[in-house]
């Protein structure tokens, strides 16, 4: 059968004989998007345009996929398709993204004729500085969710807040009335900073994983969730609090005290501002990674250009929002300050608790690191104390389980039950005074409690 001839190579469209040439694909498609923004790669095509065609079997676009999505930043979702040209099969890839400058294999290249090209670094930084810089604001964008899509307990926690703070004092809590005065929706449709941070969607993405080692080699435990960055920032903060050790100390009586490796506090600020000032349109996930030694927190965005996270700890800069409508929107709950102090309250917090804390910038990215067992008592010999492990065990010179103090506070831990059935876990350990770690402790050891339920609209029930 004669070949079927599709075309001639352009700007914007790349043939390759096969998925053997996955990696020059790959750059294709970047070098493509630096200088049009979209076009059309496909595999089993001569240069000529003729079809030859290659064998496809159910893993190969997932093969692509994947090498698309690990390779380019920031990261693009393609459409990839098998087409038919008579007998013979093909895999196109249609592509667009408007995020430029975007990298292959960590190179930036660009499209001149149907060459891909390395691109000079003046050219380079232009397009990073546009994109930092951007003026269509895609926070004031309007997005595909309404007023009712809002999660109604997520915004009567933040509006409750917010008044508390003392930061929001008009008296309604009409939603639509709310949402209007935060300039987050546009009659019932709200803008995209609403959504991102009231709707139960996808524009959020937090993935999280434990590794064995100091690599990122073998996982014990991953996890992928999308919701809105107030619920996805406490999944985020509970992860971190539930994997981390803490140190139990006794004072001579009954009374014993715990301690996190790492100042909760600490991790909750570097978690919200990973939400806040991430590039959300990236559409690229926050990341919590537990490693042996140290934690690490990444916001998808480049840091600052001209500043240096230490400079914002040692000196009075002014705010860089990258998000505005979302970062006052946080601030006026107290969830985030809004006069660029989060990287000092942070780097405080660990101070105080001799906790090591590293400020990371990437190229396309940040990372708040905490590292694990430096602060005081942890390598201290002869303390008094009971390291609880991540899977709740206990091993120290004093089990911390039979100090005499847990009766009176499961005893409290089942008035709050009963009086409030759908008490989340934060608001027990809020009202014991105990952290969360503590509070999943009690209810595990307490078999005559039980929820029941889906994790929203479930409930407790006591035998």
């Amino acid at each position: 059968m004669p070949y079927v001839n599709i075309g001639e190579e352009t700007e914007q469209v790349e043939f390759k004989k096969s998925t053997s040439e996955i990696k020059e694909g790959v750059i294709s498609i970047a070098s493509i998007l630096n200088k049009h923004e979209s076009g059309d790669l496909y595999f089993g095509v001569k240069n000529n345009g003729d079809v030859i065609g290659q064998e496809i079997s159910d893993s190969t676009t997932r093969d692509v996929s994947q090498a698309i999505r690990a390779n380019i930043k920031p990261p693009i979702y393609p459409v990839i398709e098998k087409l038919h040209y008579g007998d013979r099969d093909v895999i196109h890839v249609k592509f667009e993204g408007k995020h430029r400058p975007y990298l292959a294999y960590g190179i930036p290249r660009i499209r001149i004729a149907d060459e891909d090209t390395q691109m000079d670094q003046e050219l380079y930084r232009e397009m990073l500085n546009a994109r930092e810089n951007r003026t269509d604001s895609w926070e004031t964008k309007r997005s595909k969710y309404h007023i009712h899509d809002v999660d109604k307990m997520i915004f009567d926690r933040y509006l409750q807040r917010a008044k508390d703070a003392g930061r929001i004092t008009f008296q309604t809590e009409n939603i639509n009335d709310v949402m209007a005065k935060l300039e987050l929706s546009e009659g019932d449709t709200l803008l995209n900073a609403g959504a991102a941070l009231f709707v139960d969607s996808g524009m959020n993405e937090l993935q999280m994983a434990k590794f064995a080692s100091d690599e990122r080699l073998t996982f014990t435990d991953i996890k992928r969730y999308t919701g809105s960055i107030f619920a996805l920032a406490d999944k985020a903060v509970e992860y971190i609090v539930d994997a981390m050790d803490w140190r139990v100390e006794f004072d001579g009586g009954l009374a014993r005290k715990e301690y996190p490796e790492v100042p909760v506090s600490a991790v909750r600020e570097a978690v919200i501002n990973a939400f806040g000032h991430r590039i959300i349109e990236s559409m690229q996930a926050v990341e919590v990674a537990i490693y042996k030694s140290f934690i690490d927190i990444y916001s998808p965005g480049k840091f600052p250009e001209g500043v240096t996270p230490e400079q914002f700890i040692t000196q009075a800069l002014k705010p860089i929002r990258r998000n505005p409508l979302i970062t006052r929107t946080l601030y006026y709950s107290k969830d985030m300050e809004s006069f660029a102090t989060g990287l000092r309250r942070i780097n405080d917090a660990c101070s105080e608790a001799g906790v090591k804390v590293e400020f990371i910038t990437e190229e396309y990215g940040f990372t708040v690191r905490f590292h694990r067992h430096c602060g005081e008592g942890w390598k201290t010999a002869g303390v008094q104390s009971s390291i609880q492990s991540a899977n709740g065990t206990q091993n120290g010179t004093q089990n911390g389980t039979q100090n005499g103090t847990q009766n009176p506070q499961k005893a409290a831990l089942k008035e709050l039950i009963r009086k409030n059935p759908k008490i989340t876990r934060k608001q027990m350990a809020d009202a014991l005074g105990v952290s969360l770690r503590s509070v999943q402790r009690l209810l595990n050891e307490m078999e005559d409690i039980r929820y029941v339920g889906a994790a929203r609209s479930g409930h407790w029930e006591i035998d």
